[in-house]
């Protein structure tokens, strides 16, 4: 066990370069959700170079590399994401963003490129190792329905199925060389919700003759508002919000139309169902009884991410095992969203964080034009997963 731990731990310094070189270029070619035929090709060419054999164009523009080690054993599935942002970068880096208004601000270049730095210690150590690993490259994480959704719903994992599906994710906030992993369930559901008020609208003047849509529409938003203070169990975190609101009036002018845009977060599977029903019974109830009527839309997005609770507990002893104790945190709960969950409710699944903050300098937060990751993360990230892919 330790000769495996330091080998792998001498070839990712020695490979550390070249895993640079990869996320630095695509990090320089962004490409938007579904649209990675880029990003593809570059990883296909780089298999290629590694003799690792692969099937493409999985879920569009995905793709599934298989190692084999000495003997049958389990099936480990690695999944990095690839696609970008709709985001002009602004970060200054020679090897900025190319692809005007594209930029990868969450880290999937990065996610990439350790993956395709895995996947050459792995095959380097093949007879070391026991089992079959799959190295999952999957577009559109960003954009719902979720390259993983589409990748399942192929049947990209049925033959073989994996016995354990291990993905890691950038972290601004935690020092490089650090890592994080929760137990049980970890991040929220996503869903969008769209509202629609209808009605009559007029001069603003004469309120009598029309149906106040802007009223309406606020009216319903605080009444939305009782779902989590007094409807859903207070240990159930949930958290609905309103980011968009649109009446094309004037201020003398009442639309006859307002639309309403927002985000529905939980980390219960069953209460995620009641609360759709509770939006539209509460927001059609509403617009009804003062006079107007409300059409209710709600876009059924990420399901909770769900780490198995005794193959987290494994990764986080071998994480200590490989790494100095203190650089393996414990996470909290985060109500952002995350397709990987579609794998969490298949398969048994880990799902951690690896920190890159800058040790001087700003890192800037996720989906800002600002983000840039500290580089010295690379080895942690490519290292580690390439222990816990021979271990769990």
């Amino acid at each position: 066990m330790e000769e495996i731990k330091n080998r792998i731990k001498e070839l990712t310094k020695e490979h550390l370069e070249q895993i640079i070189k990869d996320r630095r270029y695509l990090h320089q070619h962004p490409e938007l959700s579904f649209e990675e035929h880029g990003t593809s090709a570059y990883i296909a060419s780089r298999l290629r170079e590694m003799g690792i054999p692969f099937r493409d164009k999985v879920a569009g523009t995905g793709i599934i590399a298989t190692l084999k080690g000495k003997s049958e054993g389990k099936v480990i599935a690695l999944r990095a994401d690839m696609d970008a942002l709709p985001i002009q970068e602004e970060t200054g880096l020679p090897f900025a963003s190319v692809n005007k208004g594209i930029m990868h601000a969450c880290g999937h270049d990065a996610h990439s490129a350790a993956l395709l730095g895995v996947a050459h210690i792995l095959n380097q150590l093949k007879e070391k190792w026991t089992g079959t690993v799959l190295l999952i490259f999957q577009p559109g994480e960003e954009k719902f329905p979720g390259g993983a959704s589409l990748l399942l719903k192929e049947g990209a994992l049925d033959r073989p199925k994996p016995d354990l599906v291990i993905g890691q994710h950038v972290l601004p906030d935690m020092p490089a060389g650090h890592v994080g992993f929760k137990p049980g369930m970890y991040m929220a559901s996503g869903d969008e919700v769209y509202l629609t008020v209808h009605g009559q609208g007029g001069h603003a003047a004469l309120p009598h003759t029309l149906n106040d849509t802007i009223l309406i529409a606020s009216h319903i938003i605080v009444a939305l508002q009782q779902i989590v203070s007094r409807m859903v169990p207070a240990n159930i975190p949930t958290v609905l919000s309103f980011g968009r609101i649109e009446g094309l009036g004037a201020t003398n002018i009442i639309p006859g139309k307002v639309e309403i845009a927002g985000t529905l977060r939980t980390m219960d599977e069953t209460w995620r169902e009641k609360i759709q029903e509770l939006i539209k019974k509460i927001a059609e109830g509403t617009a009804i009884s003062m006079g107007a009527y409300c059409t209710v839309d709600i876009k059924h997005g990420y399901p909770v991410v769900h780490n198995h609770e005794k193959s987290t507990k494994k990764a986080i002893s071998l994480a200590k095992n490989f790494l100095d104790e203190e650089r393996v945190e414990d996470m909290d709960i985060r109500m952002t969203a995350e397709d990987f969950g579609y794998y969490t409710h298949q398969f048994p699944s880990v799902f951690y964080r690896f920190g890159v903050k800058q040790k001087t300098g700003k890192t800037g937060a996720l989906h800002t034009p600002q983000f840039n990751l500290n580089e010295k993360a690379m080895e942690t990230a490519t290292g580690l997963l390439t222990w816990l892919t021979v271990n769990c």
